[in-house]
């Protein structure tokens, strides 16, 4: 073990030492615990989120970070005594995987799609048609965008298929993987909270559980969901004017010399090595996608007529993505198998490899979803984060009102960011932010107050977009974690390259929120959405602006 790596393990030790004793010496001064932690509904919730991003930042490593982050919460929740904080562990962590069994079969189906399309030729063949036929990086980019917007159905499916189609155009054209991935990440959450034929309708519409009103309140809210529709903003710009700063200008610049990866961290990096057939053709990988995107969506159209649906939007409106998923790419993976030995692509036993093939590429993504997944329980379900919050928001409302949408947006936020859920959070907030905005109270929601009151609008808005902006920073998201495995990209430069673009969209949409709830009352709705929108061009134009003085400078 070298030097550096002895150092980093040694600070580990030390922080886990200092924590153990404080913990320990917590434990011995409370005596036993209660059946519901002392800790609930406390600032004290929000600590297993902060300890694993810390412990995350400081070590460059994200499994020990998070599993840390997950013994103090259940520290917590068991009032510091070990057994039981064990036992909950266990306990949780079993019933988290076998709840989002789902969930993991498609991306193992997914791992082993990518392994035969890499087997078969296709990745190859397609890599070098696209180099020969995109011809510009900017091109490239535009591509992933456009793929990124028509798989805009489901987050997971998007994020995990956009990365692996795209990812041999990507490298060829010298895009880092952590570009890629952030082309993913915020193409997947904020296409999706604007999409009325998805999961994501059917989740808000059943929390505000009013079938006459639910889904209008969705469609309406849609023009101040800023942060949403500013991402997109944000990546036309920047795609455009060919603009990045931050961590992110750091990983393009190396991406342009040949390292795609800039840190030694490549967790991904034999995918690649994989012998495939030299006589591949681009429909290698072009019929095997599509008839993926066609078991998906069929899938999730399925798990919709299952649940009740009569008509296609009901369907997809009563979806269950954890069933439809891998119910319809289970199937398209038996069709592609029955192709692929049509095609004479590769042997039996050929195809067979690409089973444990793929489900070890997945491996990383699995165990730190399945993590994410359990430190996200306890600090929702196990020690009340939502609770917490939700008082902060219902002492703040009658104070604020027309400040309340940007106050909400902050903290819709930080709560996705700690709980790594944009749906726990906006089913959190939404009852609050309808209660305490609609005339008399929620139960008095009506058209007229839809029509009447129109920062109840912006209040949802702000709600939704959010939840959006805390999952979408947050690395312990469930989606962050697939837009990592989608495009190979190691977990933490993911985390660290986007954040400064995210937190640049959040920064105008809390803005746009302030001017927003001031003005709302006294101009049309769409005055408000073509401010945001420009402010987003001019902070764009500015920074790329700033980008290109100082590479002038760096010249000189």
């Amino acid at each position: 073990m070298n030097s550096a790596r002895m150092r980093k393990f040694g600070k580990l030790l030390i922080v886990l030492f200092a924590l153990a004793s404080v913990l320990m010496t917590v434990a011995f001064a409370e005596g036993d615990g209660e059946a519901v932690s002392r800790f609930y509904g406390t600032i004290w919730s929000l600590l297993p989120p902060v300890v694993a991003i810390v412990l995350a930042l400081i070590t460059k490593e994200v499994y020990s970070s998070l599993f840390i982050g997950i013994i103090v919460g259940f520290l917590l929740q068991a009032d510091f005594n070990p057994i039981n904080a064990f036992n909950l562990f266990i306990t949780e962590l079993g019933g988290n995987i076998g709840g989002n069994a789902g969930i993991l079969i498609f991306l193992v189906i997914l791992g082993t799609m990518v392994a035969l399309m890499i087997r078969a030729g296709g990745s190859k063949a397609y890599g070098d048609w696209a180099v020969a036929h995109i011809k510009t990086k900017s091109g490239a980019l535009w591509a992933t965008f456009i793929l990124a917007i028509v798989l805009g159905v489901d987050d997971y499916f998007n994020n995990l298929t956009t990365g692996n189609v795209m990812r041999p155009v990507t490298d060829g054209h010298k895009i880092s993987r952590a570009k890629l991935s952030y082309m993913c990440d915020a193409t997947a959450a904020p296409v999706c909270i604007m999409m009325p034929v998805s999961s994501w309708a059917a989740a808000v519409t059943g929390v505000i559980n009013n079938e006459e009103l639910g889904f209008q309140i969705f469609l309406r809210a849609i023009p101040y969901n800023y942060y949403a529709i500013l991402t997109m903003v944000f990546i036309i710009i920047m795609t455009a004017l060919n603009v990045d700063y931050g961590p992110m200008k750091t990983h393009e610049d190396n991406a342009a010399k040949g390292d795609l990866y800039t840190t030694p961290e490549r967790p991904f990096a034999g995918a690649e090595e994989m012998k495939f057939n030299p006589n591949g053709k681009v429909i290698d990988l072009i019929i095997p996608v599509i008839i993926l995107i066609i078991g998906c969506v069929g899938g999730l159209i399925y798990a919709g007529y299952l649940n009740g649906g009569t008509t296609l939007l009901d369907m997809f409106a009563n979806t269950d993505a954890f069933f439809g998923l891998p119910f319809g790419s289970g199937i398209a993976l038996i069709v592609n198998f029955i192709y692929f030995m049509v095609r004479r692509s590769m042997k039996f036993t050929e195809l067979m490899d690409c089973l444990p093939e793929g489900f070890k590429q997945m491996v990383p993504a699995i165990l730190i979803l399945c993590f994410a997944w359990t430190i996200g329980g306890v600090t929702r379900y196990g020690l009340g984060a939502p609770e917490f919050v939700a008082h902060i928001v219902e002492q703040m409302g009658p104070a604020l009102h027309n400040m309340l949408p940007a106050v909400v947006f902050l903290i819709a936020c930080g709560l996705g960011f700690a709980t790594g859920t944009s749906w726990g959070t906006f089913g959190i907030l939404l009852p609050i932010v309808l209660e305490i905005f609609t005339p008399g109270g929620f139960d008095n929601l009506t058209v007229d107050a839809l029509n009447n009151v129109p920062i109840l609008m912006v209040g949802i808005g702000a709600t939704l977009g959010g939840a959006v902006c805390g999952d979408h920073c947050s690395p312990i998201s469930d989606t962050t974690i697939m837009a990592s495995s989608g495009a190979q990209c190691y977990h933490l430069n993911h985390v660290a390259t986007q954040l400064p673009y995210a937190l640049t969209v959040a920064g105008i949409s809390f803005v746009n929120y302030v001017i927003t709830g001031l003005i709302i009352d006294y101009v049309p709705q769409i005055v408000c959405l073509v401010i945001a929108i420009a402010t987003t061009v001019g902070t764009m134009l500015v920074i790329g602006k700033v980008n290109h003085s100082m590479r002038v400078h760096s010249v000189r």
